[in-house]
């Protein structure tokens, strides 16, 4: 028998609970609500991601295959195919949606590292080659039997903009 945390409650101990809690009072979406909170919903469907699960039925027989531990991974007692659906139904998207946009910029402060830093201005260059059919672009010879065209592609990193598309074609010898 396991006597230490399952994974799963290892993993989601680093969910911001009080923050989550914050959220759900803002949009109200624990209100007469008994069992299923948004909170076994969040963990449900977490455990749905995790393990690759398909549909809500697919859900539903792998966690009842744990149901032994289902307090232990902090999925309540009532998790059935009825209260998920009608959760994600009737609750609102945009707690869950403000909850990811939270951890995302957890994620960024976590990451941002300034010791490799470029002074100036940023560019990425793209080369890519296009197919194309000699029957119809005849004047698109690349190599000798194959139909194509390249396109170059400079974008300013910074800006996410395109600054510069230019088109090569080859020369029609007609």
């Amino acid at each position: 028998m396991n006597q230490g945390k399952y994974v799963f409650a290892q993993l989601t101990k680093f969910l911001p609970r009080r923050v989550f809690d914050g959220m759900v009072e803002k949009y109200q979406d624990n209100r007469y609500v008994k069992h299923f909170t948004c909170w076994n919903q969040l963990l449900a469907m977490i455990f749905g991601q995790l393990s690759n699960r398909d549909s809500l039925r697919d859900l539903i027989v792998s966690l009842d295959a744990h149901s032994q531990i289902s307090y232990h991974l902090g999925f309540g007692k009532s998790v059935t195919r009825s209260n998920i659906a009608k959760a994600n139904e009737s609750r609102d998207y945009r707690l869950f949606e403000e909850l990811a946009y939270y951890l995302i910029d957890i994620a960024r402060k976590k990451l941002s590292n300034d010791d490799f830093e470029v002074k100036g201005k940023v560019y990425a260059f793209d080369s890519t080659t296009i197919d194309l059919c000699l029957s119809i672009f005849w004047w698109a010879k690349f190599p000798k039997t194959k139909g194509g065209i390249k396109i170059h592609t400079l974008y300013d990193n910074p800006l996410q903009c395109l600054h510069l598309c230019t088109l090569q074609m080859p020369r029609c010898t007609m």
